[in-house]
Order: C-alpha cells, then structure tokens, then sequence
C-alpha cells in the first residue's frame, strides 16, 4: 500500500465532519462553547434610568448657580428606588445603579457637592442628562446580542447572563474515548517490572483532545488480548463516543491487535500509514458512527498527529477554528535531504537578533523521546524530498507553544 499523503489523509479525516446536534447548558458550561442558535435579550438593560455615579438626583437647572442649597429629602441605594419625586430645590442622595427618582435629570456628583446637614451645597453645575444611564442603554428586549457561531468568550457570557438567560444552546462537545494498549503499559504511579514501562501516551492525547473542544474519556490500558480490547471498544460505543483514540497497537506486528479487533466490529478502514515521520502507522476508518484514529505507540508519534489530525477533527465536530501557528523561519543548523515522508523536525525557535526566527533543530529526533518533544517549541515542516539544506537557508515551523 502506497503511502499517503500528509495533506490527503487529513482531507479523507475531516471529510463529511460537521458540527454536533445543539445542546441545552447552563452557563457555569458554557465558557468555550459555540452558539448554535442566535441569543435575544429576554429583558432591557438598564431596566429605569440608573445613577452612573455616587452622588445627587438633582433638577439640572436647580444647580446653575455656584453655592446653591438644595433640600435632601431622601436617599435612594442600590436596589431600593425612592418612592417619591424631585421638585424645585430638592435633591435625592443616590448611589451607582439606583433608579433616578421622578423629576430628576441629572446626577450631581459627590465630588462637586458638600453636605450640610439635611442640605447639599452645589460647587459645580451639572448638565440635563449628565451620569445618568438611559433605560435600554445597553440593550431593549428582543434585541439580538449575539449570532449563532459566537465562542462564549467572557464578555459574552456576562452579556447572556446580564440579557436573563440562565441557560445557552450551543454546539455539542465531542466526545473522544482513549484506548490505550500493550502488556508493557502500566498507569503512572505504578512500579514497573523489568518489562513494563509507564503509559503516558493518553494524558498528552487528553489534553490536546480537550483543548480542541472534546469532552475526554480515559478508558485506561487494554492488555494484547482481543477480549479485552474488545470491552473497551465495546464500552466506547456504549457511551457514544464520537471518536475513538487506540494507542498503540497500529503498525503490523503480531501482537498489534487492534486493527483485528476493530475489523471485526465491521470497521471501515479509510487508510492505514501516511508519509509522515513521526507518525507513519497512523490510521483511520469508520465504526458504528464514530470515527476511530489508531495513533502510534510511540509517543512523539502520538502526540505530533494528535496535533495535526485528532485536534482539527475535535475542533470541526465542535464548530470551533482550528488554525495550525505556521510561520516562516531560517535553519541554524544544516538538515541532510529528505526522503519521502514530510518530515516534522523538533526544533527550537527563538528570535535572532535581526527580529528574525531563527530554528535550532534538535541532534536527536527518535520519535520515543518525550523530554525532546517537551523542549520544543516548534517542530520545522520539511516536504517529500526536500533537498538538503544549509545553515541560514529558509525553512517553514509549526508552532507547538
């Protein structure tokens, strides 16, 4: 079978994914998520005329005259409108947020005001209208606030919230089972015996999954038994899981089961291997609705095409943008030709001191190396058969962090 295609496989990926069926959620949910319908104030805001400062409601032309007295006849809180009404000569102590009392048009601030007694000296005049905010300032009832495909970002949070909605219809979360497998793997914490080592796989692929916009559920380690790893596969459908991450178990030795497995459960298997470096066991199919993505076993492998592959997918069922950071660099060290796979180099890139980005790749690139993958912060994008290149020449990065 012919290698694939970086650019093909994500394409055959993302074909015919669209956004998830909307959902009801509270707004304690519903930070991140994507609008699916259009949002209209259930209220006006402000709902009266609101003081905008401490100070007094006053009748504007009642305090032209520097020196003026005015009578207080009440005050009027936060959350406790004055019960009566402004005349000529009077003023009403108020606070930010209160109801301007009737006959009031102004609000004379307390910096320019100085009491005496049952009194209030005017120091400066204030216009008609000056810090008061108009009913409907921000919005009337039935105005739209936000279209269907807003990210709730903070400010559009407070603005449902502030427009009474006590829920939001949004786009729905995808959900992505991980499965990983192998004898070898035991779960971090654990004392490993001179054949095992600690799985890890799975934390990074959660955490690139949940970042992308999925809801994420560890299924834990499967052992190389078909039984087991049925179970597991079993229990991701049960839950409707619309994606179902394998770790390990998708090159073509034979312990790697998976494959089997699914093949069995009626999987329909897209491709299998694409030419990538890390990352050329990557698979993908179809099974019972949700879509299945064998990852690598190695964990640089598994991380970099959850990256490029399982987060675009998350990001398209979540209605999400989903923007890879590419950007334009030079070598800092000299990279022999490349063969038929593109190539993702782990590399460190700074900025030079002509404000250019320069790209250190790393001496060793094997694709079990975490601490590698950790320290990079970007990883330079070579193409099939890229030729040998000198120190200085130009190169593409993808941006990791």
């Amino acid at each position: 079978m012919a290698l694939l295609p970086v650019d093909d496989a994500l394409a055959m990926l993302l074909a015919g994914a669209g956004p998830k069926a909307p959902e009801a959620v509270d707004l304690e949910q519903a930070a991140g998520r994507v609008l699916a319908e259009p949002l209209f104030a259930l209220r006006t805001q402000p709902p009266f005329n609101a003081s905008a400062m401490d100070g007094y409601a006053v009748r504007a032309a009642d305090t032209q005259s520097a020196g003026a007295l005015l009578k207080v006849i009440g005050q009027a809180p936060a959350g406790k409108q004055f019960s009566g009404g402004v005349v000529d000569g009077e003023a009403v102590r108020i606070f930010t947020g209160a109801p301007v009392p009737d006959g009031a048009d102004a609000v004379l601030i307390q910096e320019n005001a100085k009491a005496h007694g049952d009194t209030v000296e005017v120091l400066e005049p204030v216009a008609a209208g000056r810090n008061i905010r108009r009913r409907g300032l921000d919005f009337g009832e039935g105005d739209l606030l936000l279209e269907k495909g807003r990210i709730l970002d903070a400010a559009a949070l407070s603005l449902a919230a502030s427009a009474n909605h006590a829920h939001v219809r949004v786009v729905g979360r995808p959900l992505v089972a991980i499965i990983a497998t192998g004898d070898e793997l035991l779960q971090p914490g654990s004392t490993p015996g001179p054949d095992q080592i600690i799985s890890s796989n799975a934390y990074g692929v959660a955490a690139i999954a949940s970042a992308a916009g999925a809801e994420v559920m560890n299924l834990g380690i499967a052992p190389d038994r078909v039984d087991a790893i049925s179970a597991l596969v079993d229990q991701a459908l049960s839950a409707g899981a619309d994606i179902i991450v394998t770790l390990g178990g998708a090159s073509v030795g034979d312990h790697d089961l998976v494959h089997q497995v699914l093949t069995q459960a009626g999987l329909s298997l897209a491709f299998w291997k694409i030419a990538m470096r890390p990352g050329k066991p990557l698979n993908f199919g179809t099974l019972a609705g949700a879509r299945c993505i064998g990852l690598p076993g190695n964990p640089v492998a598994s991380l970099l095409c959850s990256q490029l592959f399982l987060a675009p997918l998350v990001s398209r069922l979540a209605a999400l943008p989903h923007v890879q950071d590419m950007r334009d660099a030079f070598l800092a060290l000299a990279l022999p030709q490349n063969d038929l796979r593109q190539d993702y180099v782990r590399a460190d890139v700074k900025v030079g001191a002509d404000g250019k980005l320069v790209a250190t790749p790393f001496a060793t690139q094997d694709s079990s190396m975490l601490r590698v993958l950790a320290d990079s912060n970007a990883v330079i994008v070579r193409p099939p058969f890229d030729p040998a290149r000198a120190a200085g020449e130009a190169c593409r990065v993808l941006m990791l962090r």
